[in-house]
């Protein structure tokens, strides 16, 4: 969990495609967070003659991103390379062998990662959440490993959802005690927050237990679902997208917006923009994979669509003229508008999906709109940024142990306090009192502060 930034970056990754009876989108924003972490992998065709087969994955980073970086380009070839993944004379890998090879495939990657050094010749600290689908002819095949989540959706329901692996959840919490660790505050030693992930070697050296073992472990779940006619879509995407949206609210808004373009990066786009809107703080990455029985344009749906940006562009228009002396601020606009009763609005996104539809117009009625804000922001949010980032600079420094420093540091602090309380205050406003001792130790000069604990 990094920082946060004075305004999302709101630049955005694309990629599309399409072969073996699927087209794929993909967008990714780094939204708020002053680095962007995710990865992703996208590949129609696989090694070994698998022609036919697919593989898709989200990469959610934390601490830092080569590990996400680095599997993107290589668990792909981990996993394929495995030991009877695919031997002579088979046609295609059977179910068992393509779980196997998952498995053996993920801990491959991440026993390859462990020498990795960061930029100050240190151990790199970071570490990657990985969901992913791999598509055969005859089979969808969900990995997971960390809080990034895939659903499938199937005959307009919420078919599949892979489970996120948290710290409280009973069999990892287990797991993590008996590898000498606690479980604070829903983290992995009060600080990590998944109990799956590749990478985070400060979290795997605990002597006498095996990979899989350690508090936080590099194992996949795969889930075999064979596939159906009915079949619609898949959607992969990392926790700043669950963490504003449910399974069942971004399936229907998936399928609402597929309803009214074709254009599945469009469609992607539409998914983050509408999740910074609902508040996301994290980066966001999402793949939508559509199957041959996905969510076709209807002309309904574009009239309702159209009919809708109309209205909402009359009302923005009334609203901000309903002003006596001056024009109201957007957030007055959209308040208003949260009250009301708005018909067709997109299911599982409402009136944040429309967000970019009301400031277009109130951008264009209030053109200085933009000046205004970054004068009034001007001088806030720099030392707000500066703090973050010293806290997060401590938190890395001080990993597994930042909670007794910043306990001595604040014991440290209270004592000088204490004792100018007890003594007399000064006889007239003229005298000067003797200030407070300075903290010292590992808070001195204010640089390693404690930030947030990293996030998948």
């Amino acid at each position: 969990m990094g920082a946060f930034l004075d305004k999302p970056k709101t630049d955005k990754l694309n990629v599309h495609g399409e072969g073996n009876g699927l087209r794929f989108g993909l967008s990714s924003m780094q939204g708020w967070r002053v680095e962007m972490e995710d990865a992703h992998t996208a590949v129609l065709g696989l090694p070994k003659g698998l022609d036919d087969w697919s593989f898709f994955a989200v990469y959610d980073g934390h601490a830092g991103s080569r590990v996400a970086n680095y599997c993107s380009h290589h668990l792909l070839e981990c996993i394929t390379g495995s030991e009877g993944f695919c031997t002579a004379g088979q046609t295609e890998p059977t179910v068992d062998a393509v779980k196997s090879a998952v498995h053996a495939g993920f801990l491959k990657i991440d026993e390859d990662m462990r020498g990795f050094s960061d930029a100050h010749g240190g151990p790199d600290r970071s570490g990657s959440t990985a969901v992913a689908v791999m598509v055969s002819p005859s089979h969808l095949y969900f990995i997971n490993c960390g809080d990034s989540r895939a659903v499938l959706s199937r005959s307009r329901q919420v078919r599949f959802s892979t489970q996120d692996h948290k710290p409280c959840d009973p069999r990892e919490r287990e797991r993590i005690q008996n590898a000498g660790g606690s479980v604070m505050i829903q983290r992995v030693n009060g600080s990590l927050a998944v109990s799956r992930a590749l990478g985070d070697y400060d979290y795997k050296c605990v002597d006498g237990k095996g990979p899989t073992e350690q508090l936080v472990s590099p194992e996949p779940e795969v889930f075999e679902i064979p596939r159906c006619e009915e079949d619609e879509f898949v959607v992969l995407a990392c926790d700043g997208i669950w963490d504003v949206m449910s399974n069942e609210e971004l399936c229907q808004f998936v399928r609402s917006r597929l309803e009214v373009w074709d254009d599945l990066e469009k469609v992607c786009n539409e998914v983050v923009d509408t999740c910074l809107h609902k508040g996301s703080r994290d980066n966001m990455s999402v793949v939508l994979v559509c199957l041959p029985k996905g969510p076709k344009v209807s002309e309904e749906a574009v009239r309702r669509e159209a009919e809708l940006d109309q209205f909402l562009q009359k009302r923005v228009e009334e609203i901000v003229k309903s002003g006596e002396n001056s024009i109201p601020d957007l957030v007055h606009v959209m308040r208003q508008l949260s009250m009301e009763t708005i018909h067709n609005l997109p299911p599982g996104g409402g009136l944040a999906s429309k967000r970019g539809v009301i400031e277009a117009v109130y951008n264009r009625l209030n053109p200085h709109r933009e000046e205004d804000e970054d004068a009034q922001g001007a001088d806030g949010g720099s030392s707000a940024t500066h703090l973050l980032e010293a806290l997060r600079q401590f938190r890395i420094n001080h990993r597994g142990e930042y909670r007794q420093v910043l306990e001595g540091a604040l014991s440290t602090f209270q004592q000088p306090c204490e004792a100018q309380a007890d003594s007399p205050a000064p006889e007239s406003d003229d005298q000067e009192a003797t200030p407070a001792a300075t903290p010292t130790g590992d808070l001195e000069g204010c640089p390693e502060g404690a930030p947030s604990p990293p996030t998948a």
